[in-house]
């Protein structure tokens, strides 16, 4: 098992100290951080005296939970009642929330220490981190290149072991993309499996919080504390959660994986597509079978994702607008100057490509044209998987179409920055869960994703199977050399 499950075990029996731990994680993000920019804040004082509490519970023999001293990070589009929650947006440089996210709630009663925020592409609209505010994400395998996005500093965080796990949020592979770029497992839950209260919303339908960490047995135990009906989330689905731990055990034979050709077509790296084709053959070879299957529409699946989010992006973004938070212009000369300047000044370019986007297809005349037509789409993608799903248990693919490219590479050129998710969208879109985990590395040395889809609310199918698969590999125990010594 992972960094997160040895920790919470010694914590828990006491031969390691929840302080101890914190502190550990901190002085690595001293470290480390300033070359890496995936902590946008440290909240030090605050841990450490998490740390003594819990510490001082263990010892009057009360359980300090599942995650007892655990330091983790957040995605900092993440709402906590302490610090700023910037979105890496300077709309948002300044804003305090006034309440905690539901999995903030959820890790701090089972004894996590949260530690701080991670960068993140602004309002977590890009590929690579590079869209932030606050400057990009490095690389921690190749400072040269990007870490992915949007939740680029979470999984950079993660596998330079600054921390053991963080959460991160997944509109369109925001977790997935960059796990696989940084050589870390990454889960996407189905839609509703984990509550988005506290999350700033970026596609309402397709937004979903995630953990990230070194293996599947620390993710299967995140999940487990994050997963579960919210009512304050009207999209939160009330289903009892299943102990994902105990079933990681569950074995590789007789399992049916999935592979379309949909997945290996043009476009798709050779060192990517050999490295996932020998991660399936390890999982035939431990007793799966390897079944073809078809999804007509994926080829549809980019486009109709970059109008249904640019749609609701445009309409979740309209609130900041100077007036009730966040950054408001000075010496206005209107009303409308207000809302104009007040959000030309602070936001970032991407973001306002994709509300100029989302604005057009949703506008008269053009709604039936891209917006309902896209709606049509996303029907016909999630059918295609519903009918998948009947012939097989998972669904294996590449996670993006490229190893992770270099900083600026393709920052002026956006349709190639999309293209990044080409294989990662149709999971949102469909609500399904998915996995990235690391299954190899190029001759350059930089880690390479192998994707798992599985059935809603089936995340203990995909993460039992990644389990077997690292029981087999030793991909994610690999370390980027720069950090090794941390």
């Amino acid at each position: 098992m992972g960094a997160i499950i040895d920790i919470s075990r010694g914590v828990r029996a006491g031969v390691q100290s929840a302080e101890g731990a914190v502190r550990a994680a901190l002085d690595r993000v001293h470290k480390a951080n300033h070359s890496l920019n995936a902590l946008l804040a440290c909240d030090a004082d605050r841990a450490l005296e998490r740390a003594r509490a819990l510490d001082a519970a263990r010892v009057a023999g009360h359980d300090p939970g599942p995650l007892a001293g655990v330091p983790l990070a957040l995605k900092d589009n993440i709402c906590t009642p302490f610090g700023i929650t910037t979105c890496g947006s300077r709309i948002l440089g300044t804003f305090a929330s006034q309440y905690a996210a539901h999995v903030v709630e959820r890790l701090e009663f089972a004894g996590a220490v949260i530690i701080g925020k991670t960068n993140l592409d602004e309002f977590a609209m890009g590929s690579s981190t590079e869209n932030s505010a606050f400057s990009p994400t490095r690389n921690p395998w190749d400072l040269a290149r990007v870490a992915g996005g949007s939740s680029g500093g979470s999984c950079a965080a993660v596998a330079a072991r600054l921390v053991p796990g963080a959460l991160g949020s997944d509109t369109g592979g925001s977790i997935r993309q960059p796990a696989s770029f940084c050589g870390v497992t990454g889960l996407k839950p189905t839609y509703g499996r984990v509550s988005r209260f506290g999350l700033v919303a970026f596609g309402s339908s397709l937004d979903q919080i995630g953990p990230i960490a070194e293996d599947a047995g620390d993710v299967a135990l995140l999940l487990k504390v994050i997963a579960g009906h919210d009512a304050r989330d009207s999209t939160s689905v009330d289903v009892p959660v299943p102990d994902y731990l105990a079933a990681l055990d569950r074995p590789l034979a007789g399992l049916r994986v999935g592979v379309s050709e949909e997945y290996f077509g043009e476009g798709l790296d050779s060192e990517v597509r050999r490295a996932v084709e020998v991660a399936i053959a390890e999982l035939e070879r431990g007793g799966a079978v390897v079944v073809p299957v078809h999804l007509p529409h994926m080829k549809y699946a980019i486009a109709c994702y970059y109008i249904v989010a640019t749609a609701e992006a445009s309409s979740n973004l309209a609130r900041f607008d100077g007036v009730h938070y966040g950054h408001r212009t000075e010496n206005p000369r209107d009303f409308m100057d207000v809302y104009a300047a007040s959000r030309g000044e602070a936001f970032g370019p991407e973001v306002k490509r994709r509300i100029m986007l989302g604005t057009y297809v949703l506008s008269s005349g053009y709604y039936d044209a891209y917006y309902l037509k896209a709606l049509k789409v996303r029907t016909l993608i999630r059918r295609d998987f519903e009918r998948a799903f009947e012939q097989v248990d998972v669904i294996a693919s590449p996670v993006a179409p490229s190893p992770a490219f270099l900083v600026g590479e393709k920052a002026v050129d956006p349709l190639a920055m999309y293209l990044s998710d080409v294989y990662s969208v149709s999971a949102n879109l469909a609500g399904i869960p998915a996995v990235s985990l690391p299954c190899g590395f190029t001759a350059a040395g930089l880690p390479i994703g192998m994707q798992l889809m599985g059935r809603m609310m089936d995340e203990g199918t995909l993460l039992a199977a990644a389990h077997q698969y690292q029981l087999r590999t030793d991909h994610h125990r690999q370390r980027p050399p720069a950090f090794a010594e941390l």
